[in-house]
């Protein structure tokens, strides 16, 4: 599982003595323990690797969107913060699916679902959401898919 793995890398960090990789494991992990929380009341929680993922993948959009900011406003000493953060989230995210990866997998569930215009783009992005949400950047992707449909 996805939050055994990232536990022990808060000990290795510890033991190691890295305090900046410690910092952003302690920050991931804090994360999760807010989304712990906030499902104790759901009627229904997914699966430990999806919540895992989908939390993941929110931080890293955000350090990503810091990032850009923090370069526009010359701020670089701040944007290598958030880039070393984002390369420890990263590392715990699966492997990502490629642009051309992407594009033959949305070709191949257009083909399946019959879709052939935008009308359609909401069930083919479902399907890829259910399909390979975790392995893609869905922001990206819908870009994909409504250039493939339109």
């Amino acid at each position: 599982m996805i939050r055994d793995s990232i536990k022990a890398a808060q000990v290795a960090a510890m033991k190691a003595g890295d305090k900046s990789r410690l910092s952003a494991v302690r920050l991931i992990l804090a994360k999760l323990k807010d989304k712990d929380i906030e499902l104790r009341t759901a009627s229904s929680v997914p699966d430990d690797d999806v919540l895992v993922v989908d939390v993941l993948q929110k931080m890293a959009k955000q350090r990503r969107e810091s990032i850009t900011l923090y370069e526009q406003g010359g701020r670089q000493e701040l944007a290598e913060v958030e880039q070393a953060e984002l390369a420890v989230i990263e590392e715990f995210l699966p492997q990502q699916m490629g642009e051309d990866e992407v594009k033959a997998t949305i070709e191949a569930i257009k083909a399946e679902l019959g879709a052939t215009g935008m009308k359609d783009m909401g069930k083919v992005i479902a399907e890829l959401k259910v399909r390979h949400g975790s392995q893609l950047d869905m922001g990206k992707a819908s870009g994909l898919v409504k250039a493939a449909l339109g």
